[in-house]
C-alpha cells in the first residue's frame, strides 16, 4: 500500500499587515528591477559585503568573487543602476556604499537567507 502526504492545512499561515494593498504596476516594475539587480549570486555577494560595512568600502578591498575584475566592474555597474549601490572616486580607488534603498533591503535578504 503506497500513502500520499497530505499537506497540513491547518497551520497558521503568514499574512501580510493589515492595511497592506497590493503593488500597482509601476511599483512592480520597481520591484522587479530591484530583485533582478540582486538574483546574480556574484552581484548579491558584492552587494552583502557592500552593505555590512557603515563606511564606505575601496573597491580594493571587496574580496575575489572568483571572477575576473572586468566582470566585478560589471556588476558593481549594475548595482548602481538598480539604486542599491553608490560610488565616488578618490584618486585612482572607487569606494562604494548602500544607499538608503539598498540598506533597507539588508534585513529582507537576511531573512531569506536564514539569518533570524
Amino acid at each position: 500500500m503506497t500513502f500520499i502526504p497530505v499537506r497540513d492545512v491547518t497551520a497558521s499561515r503568514v499574512r501580510v499587515t493589515p492595511g497592506e494593498t497590493a503593488l500597482t504596476a509601476d511599483s512592480c516594475d520597481d520591484v522587479a528591477g530591484i530583485l533582478k539587480g540582486l538574483a546574480d549570486p556574484i552581484r548579491l555577494l558584492l552587494f552583502s559585503h557592500i552593505a555590512a560595512h557603515p563606511n564606505p568600502v575601496c573597491v580594493c578591498d571587496i574580496p575575489d568573487a572568483g571572477v575576473s575584475q572586468p566582470t566585478v566592474s560589471h556588476h558593481l555597474r549594475k548595482l548602481r543602476d538598480t539604486g542599491l549601490v553608490d560610488c565616488e572616486r578618490r584618486g585612482t580607488w572607487v569606494y562604494y556604499w548602500a544607499t538608503p534603498l539598498g540598506a533597507a533591503c539588508v534585513p529582507f535578504l537576511s531573512q531569506l537567507a536564514g539569518d533570524r
